[in-house]
């Protein structure tokens, strides 16, 4: 079997996102628990994400809620993504966008240790 090769990542990574009216460079966290990745609210309006493309049930430690999910253009390690991710506020938050497992799987190593 041949190994695929893969793109280490820290805990944290450089992104940019592309939205219809601005494009916007962020700190993003790295997630191996979330399933599927999260934006901030206000972000997602700043850059101007597209409509809503459905609805999905979130477990968190907050509960279970039911957000909107939304198409992002983004760009992370000089790789290009176009994925979904669900809206919340993130406003009390550090990082307003977490990278979850939907990215992590399209081949990325996360190394702790990498600044």
């Amino acid at each position: 079997m041949r190994a695929k090769k893969k793109t280490i990542i820290g805990l944290t990574e450089k992104i940019k996102i592309t939205g219809k009216k601005a494009e916007k460079a962020v700190i993003a966290r790295i997630d191996t628990g979330a399933t599927v990745s999260s934006i901030d609210k206000k972000l997602a309006v700043q850059v101007g994400l597209d409509k809503t493309v459905k609805k999905k049930m979130v477990k968190s430690s907050h509960g279970i809620t039911v957000r909107p999910v939304k198409k992002v253009r983004f760009t992370m390690a000089g790789r290009k993504f176009n994925m979904n991710f669900t809206i919340a506020d993130r406003k009390y938050l550090k990082y307003k966008v977490l990278i979850g497992q939907n990215v992590l799987k399209k081949g990325f190593l996360i190394d702790p240790m990498r600044k």
